[in-house]
């Protein structure tokens, strides 16, 4: 097993107490700030510049890699029909230098991924850097709000049970199968431009 273990959470609608105490319970001492936009206007203890203080007071380091590692792509060429593309974007250099930063940094500190969404398999801090950073041998956890852990590869059988295929294996076959569950779930829940209209929904934050 890789020595390399990085967490992620989604605050959703926790209290600042509630998300303080799941991650003091996995022992994690560094928030990396994955949104890409680090507000939150119903619960504004998580918005960055207030979050980051009240994080700092508790012992816990807070870095933003929104721009690194959002979800919401600045380029055209990171969209696919007006869908954000987690594919094209995990090519992305910069993309690959806040893989690094978690990476490197997860040999000093416990690091927790942060977006917003409840649930992992509605986030890209699941399907895109989560899934990137266990390609490269790290061991990914998932805390959830009823402090419960689940790892990449419990998201993986997730995925494949909810895409009707039930068998994981080592063959090609079950990894082609893996990809193509990846990249439907994917296409549900990232981040979106509407063609009709300006309106936007912003399940990958």
């Amino acid at each position: 097993m890789s020595d390399k273990i990085v967490y992620s959470i989604g605050h959703s609608t926790l209290s600042y107490e509630r998300f303080l105490t799941l991650l003091r319970k996995a022992g994690v001492s560094a928030i990396a700030d994955v949104r890409s936009a680090p507000y939150s206007r119903h619960f504004p203890h998580f918005s960055k510049d207030l979050l980051k203080s009240e994080l700092q007071m508790d012992g816990i380091a807070y870095s933003f890699l929104g721009k690194e590692l959002g979800g919401r792509p600045s380029g055209s060429q990171y969209f696919c029909e007006g869908v954000a593309d987690y594919e094209s974007m995990a090519k992305a250099p910069e993309f690959h230098e806040g893989l690094k930063r978690v990476i490197d940094g997860s040999v000093k500190f416990r690091i927790a991924l942060m977006c917003s969404e409840r649930d992992p398999l509605d986030c890209h801090r699941c399907l895109l850097v989560g899934r990137a950073l266990s390609e490269r041998g790290v061991v990914v956890k998932h805390i959830l709000p009823d402090g419960k852990i689940i790892d990449q590869e419990g998201i993986e059988q997730r995925l494949l049970e909810s895409s009707d295929q039930q068998e994981m294996d080592l063959g090609n076959g079950s990894r082609t199968k893996l990809a193509d569950a990846y990249r439907a779930r994917a296409r549900r829940v990232a981040y979106a431009v509407l063609p009709q209209s300006t309106q936007r929904r912003t399940a990958a934050s």
